[in-house]
């Protein structure tokens, strides 16, 4: 009964190793709900976050899947806009990408607000001079973009197709993904950038304060940069996991390498601007903000070698491996230097977020540790297990990748 849902011409393994595989995901997703029900019942006082370390694990790890589901609104924006026809072997992949990274984003940050039936207020009561009510309503909006985008994805299953009002649906609705493309591109671009602008304008946090480039500052558009060279990397590792793991071929090698090379350019750029931008902060700006950059990494957890780690050796290095064509085309080296870039846009959302709340900001102050509970990484783990199960049904039941029909072992 399960194979007459499966698409035609693909080969899946059996329902009950299917289970198997499962079953372990939904078991982790049971435990981090569990957490996420306490955190709402009792209050967020489970958690170890408080009045002055408000952002902890769950906003760390919103600001990294949004970065990496930045590949669902970059890969369109190529194909859709640019015409890069290469990228048809995975828009499907990057679809489910940047919707399992986005709704597990938004879900997060329900918990996180403590009374998600207040959460309406952001909508009704906006700050219209806080950056956050930018990505609220961006967020929201490119959520719902994603979802309208996954539904050819869904009506492509071969049982949706024998409805004739689904396949018209289905049909018309490829006519608009150009528009949706356009429309999910410029709401992307906008919270990525103001994500990033949040903690430029901390005039109380020099760590994190920059200068004003234009209307905003340096770290709006870092921010963007840095989520456009990830994205790309992101698809690419997870196309390879999936291949892996189904032991199939799903693209060819040279969707890969052309992954690799949009990554590498917009690596190589966000990291020569981001050297640019650490240059100037530690010689202009911090000083003038009265504090010695020196003194943020004198610290044994922050020492100077998390920032030599960042540019150098998960930007400037995996952004040389990926421009190599010689190198692009090792399998290996192309899949780890991906890897690299995701670890480096992951690293840099970690400093923005927790060492930027560590460092003290006046005198006296001390070094504030943190550590997260276990409901907040039961429910960051949650998020993970949700992704993995609706890539897994996405994957079993669904197209997502068209090449995998021609492709033979």
């Amino acid at each position: 009964m399960d194979q007459q849902f499966i698409p035609r011409g693909l080969q899946r393994t059996s329902f009950e190793r299917f289970l198997v595989w499962v079953l372990p995901w939904v078991l982790m997703l049971g435990i981090g709900l569990y957490a996420i029900y306490q955190c709402l019942a009792d209050g967020l006082y489970h958690t170890n976050m408080d009045n002055r370390f408000a952002f902890g694990l769950w906003i760390y790890l919103d600001l990294t899947v949004i970065a990496l589901g930045a590949g669902a609104f970059f890969t369109g924006f190529l194909l859709y806009i640019l015409r890069r026809d290469e990228l048809k072997a995975v828009i499907n992949s990057a679809v489910v990408l940047g919707l399992i990274c986005y709704s597990g984003a938004v879900a997060v940050l329900m918990v996180d607000v403590g009374q998600p039936l207040r959460a309406w207020f952001t909508f009704w009561h906006p700050n219209t001079h806080s950056m956050l009510t930018e990505v609220t309503f961006c967020l929201t909006c490119y959520l719902t973009v994603l979802v309208i985008e996954y539904l050819p994805v869904i009506l492509k299953n071969r049982k949706l197709r024998q409805i004739p009002r689904f396949l018209v649906f289905e049909f018309e609705l490829h006519k608009v993904m150009p528009v949706f493309a356009g429309v999910g591109t410029f709401l992307s671009f906008f919270h990525q950038g103001s994500l990033g602008g949040l903690y430029g304008v901390l005039v109380g946090r020099p760590f994190a304060f920059r200068e004003v480039l234009g209307i905003w500052p340096s770290t709006f558009y870092l921010f963007i940069l840095s989520a456009a060279a990830a994205g790309p990397s992101f698809v690419l590792v997870t196309t390879w996991l999936v291949q892996k793991i189904s032991r199939k071929r799903l693209v060819q090698p040279g969707v890969f390498t052309y992954l690799g090379k949009v990554s590498g350019s917009m690596l190589m750029v966000y990291v020569l601007l981001k050297a640019v931008d650490t240059l100037y902060w530690i010689n202009h700006t911090a000083p003038l903000e009265g504090a010695a950059a020196y003194a943020f990494y004198t610290s044994q957890s922050f020492g100077s070698w998390i920032l030599f780690t960042e540019i150098v050796l998960l930007g400037l290095v995996p952004a040389v491996v990926l421009l190599t064509k010689r190198l692009r085309e090792i399998p290996a080296v192309l899949v780890s230097a991906a890897f690299l870039t995701c670890c480096g846009i992951m690293l840099n959302r970690f400093v923005m977020t927790i060492q930027t709340l560590a460092l003290p900001t006046l005198p006296f102050d001390l070094l504030m540790s943190y550590f997260p509970s276990w409901q907040e990484v039961a429910t960051f783990l949650a998020v993970v297990a949700y992704g993995v199960i609706l890539y897994s049904l996405s994957f079993r039941y669904m197209t997502l990748f068209p090449q995998e029909r021609d492709i033979r072992q």
